[in-house]
C-alpha cells in the first residue's frame, strides 16, 4: 500500500471492450448468456461426476477440477465487465484490481497445468492400460491436483508481489479487466525484473505443460498406429478425443491470436485473447466433454434425471 500512496493511484478506470455505446445492450445480453452458460454447464459436469460413483475415476476427477477452474476464471473478470457495461461506471479500486490480477493468473495457470495432467492420464490409460489402476492411484491423483493448485498460487503470488512494488503514472486501463501485461506498461518505473520473471519462471510454467501434452500425445499416437482393429482405434479416440479437442482449442487460440495475427494493434489483440480465454473457451468445454463423452451422457445424466424425478414424486 506504500507504493500505492507514492504513485497516487487509489483506483483504476477500465475502458472495457472496444464497442460502440449503442451496442452495449446487445453485447451485455450476449456476454451474460455466455457467462451463465459457462457457470451452469461446468457446474452440471461437477454435479454429475459427484453424484455417479461410476464416474469416480482419475479422468473425471481431473475434469471436475478443470470445470471448477473454468467457472472461476470467467467469474474473476466477466461479472465486473457486465456490471461496468450496465452501470457505465468504469472504476475499480486499487486493491480490487490487484486481486483480479492475482486470481486471473491462478486460474489461467491452473487450466494450463490441469490440461497437462489430463494428457498424462490419457497416456497411461492408452499406452499402459494394464498398469493404469496401479499408476493412477488415488494418492497420485490428489497429489497432482494439489501440486497444480500449489504451483499456480505461488506463480500468481510471485507476479502479484512484484507488481505491487511498482508506482503507476496512469490509472486508465485499455482493457475490460486488470491484466498484468497492461499494468506493467502503465508503470513509470523500471519493469525489467518483472519482465525477466515473466520470461523465465512464467515461461517454464508454460513450456513444461505444453511439452508434457505434446509428449503424451506423441506416445499415444504411436501406440494407436500399432492398433490394427477398428474397435481399438475407436476406443482410443473416445478415450482422449474430448481432451484433445479442448487442448487444440485452448492453445490454438493462444497461438492464433498472439503469434499469427499481425493486423491488429496490441490492445485489440489483447482484448480478443482475453475474451476467448475468459468467456468462449470455458463456455465450450462443457459441451465438448458432455457431447463427446458417452459416460457423462448415459450414466451421469440418467442418474441426475432419476434423482430429479424421485424428488418430484416426494
Amino acid at each position: 500500500m506504500r507504493r500505492e500512496n507514492q504513485s497516487g493511484v487509489s483506483e483504476f478506470l477500465l475502458l472495457g471492450l472496444p464497442i460502440h455505446p449503442e451496442q452495449q445492450g446487445v453485447f451485455f445480453a450476449l456476454f451474460l448468456g455466455m457467462y451463465l452458460t459457462t457457470v451452469l454447464g461446468n457446474l452440471l459436469i461437477v454435479l454429475l461426476i459427484r453424484l455417479d460413483s461410476r464416474l469416480h475415476t482419475p479422468m473425471y476427477f481431473f475434469l471436475s477440477h478443470l470445470a471448477f477452474s473454468d467457472i472461476s476464471l470467467s467469474s474473476v473478470t466477466v461479472p465486473k465487465m457486465l456490471m461496468n457495461m450496465q452501470t457505465q461506471q468504469q472504476s475499480i479500486p486499487y486493491v480490487g484490481c490487484i486481486s483480479q490480477v492475482y486470481f486471473f493468473i491462478i486460474f489461467g495457470c491452473l487450466d494450463n497445468v490441469l490440461l497437462a495432467v489430463m494428457a498424462y492420464d490419457r497416456y497411461v490409460a492408452i499406452c499402459q492400460p494394464l498398469l493404469y489402476t496401479t499408476i493412477m492411484r488415488q494418492e497420485l491423483c490428489i497429489s497432482l491436483v494439489a501440486g497444480s493448485w500449489f504451483f499456480s498460487c505461488i506463480h500468481a503470488l510471485l507476479h502479484t508481489l512484484l507488481l505491487v512494488q511498482l508506482p503507476f503514472c496512469d490509472n486508465t486501463i485499455p482493457h475490460f479487466f486488470c491484466d498484468l501485461t497492461v499494468l506493467l506498461k502503465m508503470s513509470c518505473s523500471d519493469i525489467s525484473l518483472n519482465e525477466l520473471v515473466i520470461f523465465t519462471e512464467g515461461g517454464i510454467l508454460f513450456i513444461l505443460p505444453v511439452s508434457s501434452i505434446l509428449g503424451s500425445y506423441v506416445r499415444i499416437g504411436t501406440t494407436v498406429v500399432r492398433v490394427s482393429s477398428t474397435k481399438g482405434l475407436f476406443k482410443a479416440f473416445s478415450t482422449c478425443g474430448s481432451h484433445l479437442f479442448v487442448v487444440s482449442l485452448y492453445y490454438g487460440t493462444l497461438v492464433g491470436v498472439y503469434f499469427f495475427s499481425s493486423s491488429w494493434n496490441f490492445n485489440n489483440k489483447d482484448v480478443i485473447a482475453s475474451v476467448m480465454y475468459t468467456v468462449v473457451t470455458p463456455m465450450l468445454n462443457p459441451f465438448i466433454y458432455s457431447l463427446r463423452n458417452k459416460d457423462i451422457k448415459q450414466r451421469g445424466l440418467r442418474k441426475l434425471m432419476s434423482r430429479g424425478s424421485q424428488a418430484a414424486l416426494w
